[in-house]
């Protein structure tokens, strides 16, 4: 089995033991992107600035792997609070411009660095 491990300056680094994306027989899996602000990355404060970091974040990746939002297959989101639902979907849907991959949204007791939201995904490299 071949697996290239993907990573790149233009996104946050891994804060664990983990990779930002493995890519394999053409697909790519991308870790959960927390809302940090590019380049400087600090975690933006409101959840629809780190709603919309974490998107950014992902298609820097995929950007490095050679692929683009218009492949994405299936992503996860993690909220801290469900309340904020309507509010991630909102940038969600207009960061997909109508292209919407499978997605599923889970509710978390919290994630890393005090984060609201953290969003994985799969993206087709070929």
């Amino acid at each position: 089995m071949r697996k290239d491990i993907i990573s790149t300056d233009k996104a946050p680094e891994a804060i664990g033991a983990y990779v930002q994306a493995v890519k394999s027989h053409g697909i790519l899996f991308i870790s959960g992107q927390l809302g940090f602000n590019m380049p400087d990355g600090h975690l933006s404060e409101t959840l629809e600035e780190q709603t919309l970091n974490a998107l950014k974040n992902l298609e820097c990746i995929m950007k490095a792997a050679g692929s683009d939002k218009s492949k994405v297959l299936k992503t996860t989101i993690f909220l801290t609070d469900m309340e904020n639902f309507e509010k991630v979907n909102k940038i969600y849907e207009a960061f997909f411009e109508g292209q919407y991959p499978a997605r599923s949204c889970v509710a978390v007791k919290e994630l890393p660095k005090m984060a609201k939201v953290e969003i994985e995904c799969m993206v087709a490299t070929d």
